[in-house]
């Protein structure tokens, strides 16, 4: 009996050390700063076939395709009709407060992620009002029917109930057919939901994820502290789920299935060099696609300068790490 105990807790002390370990850093390639967004606030980046899209959560009306021939890249505007937004069963008091705000920012439908399948629909998340916009390879744009389960089961599990913090990211599988949602904050957490003939419904459970709570900002932060966990992206790749923790500055695998982490990837040593960095008190990074060479991510900088002066919206090339994305710890 003693002896169990004893390998018990020898086999607890390693386990403790894993997680102590800190997370591998990303190595940045490029770096391509944005012209043209017309509300800038560079908030989602989709990969349609060969072909990068972005959005702005100050813009309603138009999407953005970028040209990437050269070192700056040009944000290409695409104009859409967007029908009425249906009622996603979010309280009053929210949209109210979203409504109101539009008036002194822009942007109504506050646009804050875009995904795309592989046909190459784009399917772009509203964090006001919890919905999800469809705009086809042609043909009118129109919003998903979904079910109003998701944001009663979101908030009954303590997610999408404080202003600004509601959905931020989105991810689609290849068929179109299964999407993952994106809690931003207090609490933050993963959904999932699937096409069942017209209507969008949790396949037996829509919640996968909530947790609240506060973590330390990585040691290079300026007067590090601890912060609100949170998502601010998602991105779908080889089956997997991986978020991209703002706050954290880091990227993290997890099962598509159970949101169950299974790694992470800093990016801090990178983006918070001295002449990279933002004034704000916060991670800004909210743009994420992760492929097999790599990783895009994306800055939505509210049009604050960095410390070298750049106030464009700001996207960057990390290389894979070593042994690529599904490489175990």
């Amino acid at each position: 009996m003693r002896f169990g105990w004893a390998l018990a807790g020898v086999l607890l002390l390693s386990s403790m050390t894993v997680l102590a370990e800190p997370a591998p850093e990303l190595r940045v390639l490029s770096e391509h700063p944005v012209d043209g967004m017309r509300g800038g606030n560079l908030s989602g980046l989709a990969l349609c076939g060969t072909e990068l899209w972005t959005v702005s959560d100050r813009d309603d009306d138009q999407i953005y395709r970028l040209n990437t021939a050269d070192q700056v890249w040009q944000a290409e505007t695409v104009h859409i009709d967007v029908p009425k937004v249906p009622d996603s069963g979010l309280p009053w008091g929210l949209s109210s407060r979203t409504w109101a705000a539009s008036f002194i920012r822009g942007g109504d439908l506050d646009f804050e992620g875009i995904s795309c399948d592989s046909a190459g629909n784009r399917y772009i998340v509203s964090e006001a009002h919890a919905a999800v916009l469809q705009v086809p390879v042609s043909g009118p744009a129109n919003w998903l029917k979904i079910s109003p389960m998701l944001v009663r089961e979101a908030r009954a599990s303590g997610m999408l109930l404080h202003f600004n913090a509601i959905l931020e990211g989105l991810a689609i599988n290849p068929a179109g057919d299964q999407m993952w949602l994106a809690a931003e904050r207090q609490s933050r957490g993963l959904l999932k939901i699937k096409r069942q003939q017209t209507v969008w419904d949790c396949d037996g459970r829509c919640v996968l994820l909530s947790e609240g709570g506060k973590e330390m900002q990585p040691s290079q932060f300026p007067k590090a502290k601890a912060v609100h966990r949170d998502f601010s992206d998602l991105s779908l790749f080889n089956g997997k789920l991986f978020t991209l923790e703002r706050n954290a500055f880091q990227i993290c695998r997890r099962d598509a299935q159970t949101a169950k982490v299974e790694r992470c990837w800093s990016y801090a040593a990178e983006l918070l060099q001295a002449n990279r960095r933002y004034a704000q008190n916060y991670g800004l990074e909210e743009a994420l696609i992760v492929d097999a060479e790599g990783a895009w991510i994306g800055v939505d900088n509210n049009f604050g300068p960095r410390a070298d002066g750049e106030v464009r919206p700001v996207i960057w090339r990390f290389a894979a790490p070593e042994g690529g994305w599904s490489a175990k710890p």
